[in-house]
């Protein structure tokens, strides 16, 4: 199990990088420890968490130290005033800079799909670098939806590398092992900008490309 490596600590929060695979929080049927548990045992205290991360993803992770930190920062999530940014490194090629304002939907599946009946979801992408066969893109997911970018990406015929979900079969996408999106920065209103640089793993599949 892949330790998540703490990059930012005052005594308000703590920001980890996340490494693929790992989760969050603890759920149902969840295999190995969980970010935040490690955390709490690392620093022997309480934490509280504020936004998550999909498993299958790796990045910047932010936890409260406080009651009253978590509650600001839960606001600002909630409001939309927190900025985040990925890299996500999808199928096929993709230029200039674009938006997918298409409401989401969770079906029983748990999967998410775009739906008429679905709620507001809105993702902003700028094209970086093209690739072999692929694009990597810088994301701004405007509405914090469940797998918001990558269900709008895949929507768009440009599913996200290693995506075990979503995009056509076969899946993995690209045949890639680990899905292709990090979480790379975050701006919060409380004062801080936050960055955590793409993993190894990350780095490794798209120098590949």
């Amino acid at each position: 199990m892949s330790e998540a490596p703490i990059i930012f600590e005052d005594d308000r929060i703590v920001a980890v990088c996340k490494p693929a695979g790992r989760v969050t929080i603890p759920g149902r049927g969840e295999i190995g420890e969980s970010v935040n548990y490690e955390i709490e045992r690392r620093l022997r205290r309480k934490i509280f968490v504020v936004h998550r991360l999909d498993r299958e993803a790796s990045g910047l992770l932010v936890f409260a130290k406080d009651a009253e930190t978590h509650r600001l920062l839960c606001a600002e999530f909630e409001s939309r005033v927190a900025k985040k940014e990925y890299l996500a490194v999808v199928a096929g090629a993709l230029s200039g800079t674009g938006e997918i304002d298409k409401p989401l939907r969770e079906f029983s599946s748990g999967r998410v799909a775009p739906a008429a009946d679905g709620k507001p979801a809105l993702t902003r992408w700028h094209a970086e670098r093209t690739l072999r066969g692929a694009t990597l893109l810088r994301v701004e997911p405007l509405s914090g939806r469940k797998h918001q970018i990558r269900a709008h990406l895949s929507s768009l015929g440009h599913p996200i590398l290693g995506d075990p979900q979503y995009g056509p079969p076969p899946r993995p996408i690209g045949r890639v092992k680990r899905l292709m999106l990090h979480a790379l920065a975050l701006h919060l209103e409380l004062g801080y900008d936050l960055r955590a640089e793409p993993t190894e793993d990350f780095s490794a599949v798209l120098a590949a490309l």
